[in-house]
């Protein structure tokens, strides 16, 4: 305030708060505005914000691992259809599904066969890590959930609609091997980029009631590359579809 030679009535009336507001924030430093009101302060005054108020900054921003969790999700389903479409859009380089059906994205994402097809276009490259529809796993897994639209149906589906993209270069479809295919049904790693979508399947659940987080990477050795690197095994060790 001196640096701007801003008197305390002068600042409160750009920020749009009482005199006695910044008299408080002057006098107690334990004392910070909503979010909003330091980011009018900060600009106004041209100082970054947790220079001003450090401790409330810190608390209010992720640190550590922490910071790599986007979101969480108690459902997979609960996740917007529309935040999967901005996923696949922003991706330059990297899209894999290495959930054991992937299915889903073909019911939610409109003609999204044709949007594979243009992303390989662009140098997109595509991966589907899926598992055996014929596998001993697959057959387990539908005895345990019981569901009327089975593993292999869920499986095939995929599959199909991967046909429909076309022989293409960029994009690319493999089984688990039979040895990993107990960890491949029990963890769905959907990567776009840096961001990450990862499902751990509980019990009985179908991939959409189960859990989800968002990950976007920002630390090396975090969590989105524990995830990342998962997925990579499986598909190095997987056979061709």
């Amino acid at each position: 305030m001196a640096d701007k030679k801003m008197s305390a009535r002068q600042l409160a009336q750009r920020v749009g708060v009482s005199q006695k507001s910044v008299e408080r924030w002057l006098a107690d430093a334990e004392w910070a505005p909503y979010p909003a009101r330091r980011a009018d302060v900060s600009e106004t005054l041209g100082v970054p914000e947790e220079m001003l108020w450090p401790r409330a900054v810190k608390s209010a921003i992720k640190t550590g691992p922490d910071r790599e969790i986007v979101s969480v999700y108690p459902y997979r389903s609960a996740c917007p259809s529309s935040v999967w479409a901005q996923l696949v859009d922003d991706a330059k380089k990297e899209i894999f599904f290495a959930g054991y059906t992937n299915y889903f994205v073909f019911l939610e994402q409109p003609a999204f066969h044709l949007t594979l097809r243009e992303k390989a276009r662009q140098g997109v490259r595509i991966r589907f890590l899926l598992g055996d529809p014929e596998g001993a796993v697959t057959r387990q897994r539908e005895a345990i959930e019981d569901n009327a639209l089975s593993v292999s149906t869920r499986i095939r589906i995929t599959l199909e609609n991967l046909a429909k993209v076309g022989p293409i270069e960029g994009v690319e479809a493999r089984y688990s091997a039979p040895e990993d295919a107990m960890n491949h049904v029990g963890l769905s790693v959907f990567r776009f980029d840096d961001n990450a979508m990862v499902t751990p399947h509980l019990a009985r659940l179908v991939g959409h009631d189960s859990p989800m987080m968002h990950l976007r990477h920002r630390e090396k050795n975090g969590m989105f590359d524990r995830f990342a690197e998962h997925a990579e095994e499986l598909w190095i060790r997987g056979v061709s579809a």
